[in-house]
């Protein structure tokens, strides 16, 4: 997968239709809490509220460049991908099915029928949802939307274009990992400005499968039981993703789910900023190395903020984060 500088601002044109570039803060209360120089790139801020929008336009437009827009797509989800899927069918007409498993989270569903999506609920995790609609695409006739593809990364690459330009000295930049567009489009937009900003992985604890596949030096599935961060809760990586973080990734952090729900506390105090337990990933690892980042430029990606309302004021609820 190779993806230049012209191929991110050429698919920046096509997201900036339908969405402006999202914003990047150097919030006082957080710097002064980590003691660090910290930016947030605020992926939360999108019409959808995730980063995963980008890719979803993306890739319906060079669908419909190529002139073979299908009559019907289908992919499986956690939420955001679904989302995004649903946004930009929906920009062309196109009628869109999404797969989620069982027990995924109420108001991200709601928000994807509100989109027009035909939402199905199978299996217990993501990748029961994924193997599901596969099949369901060869059996209707359907476009498979995959997961990840180099046109998603590409997409979603146009946030870390906008990030790394505006702040061109950062020193290291934590990414959160579902699948891996997110961080594989971190890495080629590092790479195509000539950058030396370290990327750092992070994944949940208790998903841990990219984590262990990245130590390994190969594939390894693990079970993905994390209760607050269903946008990290992976349990098969994808290989193309992580032979791109092989070559660019400097190094993964594990968050636990308590981490994660400090760090939606510690996001809320101090920026008023909803964040999901994926998007408040980044911060968590940000402050699980904060020893190491004095005096740093750090950033970290708020990659969505769709979170229901009644897990979230539970989050709230509880102490503060230390």
């Amino acid at each position: 997968m190779q993806i230049t500088r012209t191929d991110i601002e050429q698919a920046a044109q096509i997201v900036y239709a339908a969405m402006p570039p999202t914003p990047q803060y150097c919030w006082p209360l957080l710097r002064e809490h980590l003691g660090m120089n910290i930016w947030v790139k605020h992926e939360n801020h999108t019409p959808v509220g995730a980063f995963k929008i980008r890719g979803g336009l993306v890739y319906f437009a060079h669908l419909a460049r190529s002139g073979n827009m299908p009559r019907g797509v289908i992919s499986a989800t956690r939420g955001n991908h679904g989302q995004s899927i649903g946004f930009a069918a929906r920009r062309y007409g196109v009628p869109a099915t999404i797969v989620v498993p069982h027990g995924n989270s109420v108001e991200k569903n709601a928000a994807m029928r509100a989109l027009g999506v035909e939402l199905i609920e199978y299996g217990e995790d993501f990748q029961a949802a994924r193997e599901y609609a596969a099949t369901l695409a060869l059996a209707r006739g359907l476009h498979m939307v995959p997961s990840f593809h180099p046109l998603l990364v590409t997409g979603v690459a146009t946030y870390s274009l906008e990030l790394l330009r505006a702040v061109p000295d950062l020193d290291v930049v934590y990414v959160p990992i579902g699948l891996g567009s997110g961080i594989c489009g971190m890495i080629a937009a590092r790479d195509a400005l000539g950058l030396n900003t370290r990327v750092v992985g992070v994944v949940s604890a208790h998903a841990p499968a990219y984590a262990e596949s990245f130590q390994a030096g190969r594939l390894i599935e693990a079970p993905a039981r994390t209760r607050v961060a269903d946008g990290m809760a992976c349990r098969v990586p994808e290989q193309d993703a992580l032979a791109f973080m092989w070559r660019g990734v400097d190094r993964m952090v594990q968050v636990t789910d308590d981490e994660v729900e400090a760090a939606m506390r510690l996001l809320f105090a101090c920026t008023h900023n909803v964040c999901e337990g994926a998007g408040a990933a980044a911060l968590a690892a940000a402050a699980q190395e904060r020893s190491r980042n004095t005096g740093r430029n750090v950033a970290v990606v708020a990659s969505g903020g769709n979170v229901d309302r009644e897990a979230f004021a539970a989050i709230l609820a509880a102490p503060a984060a230390v």
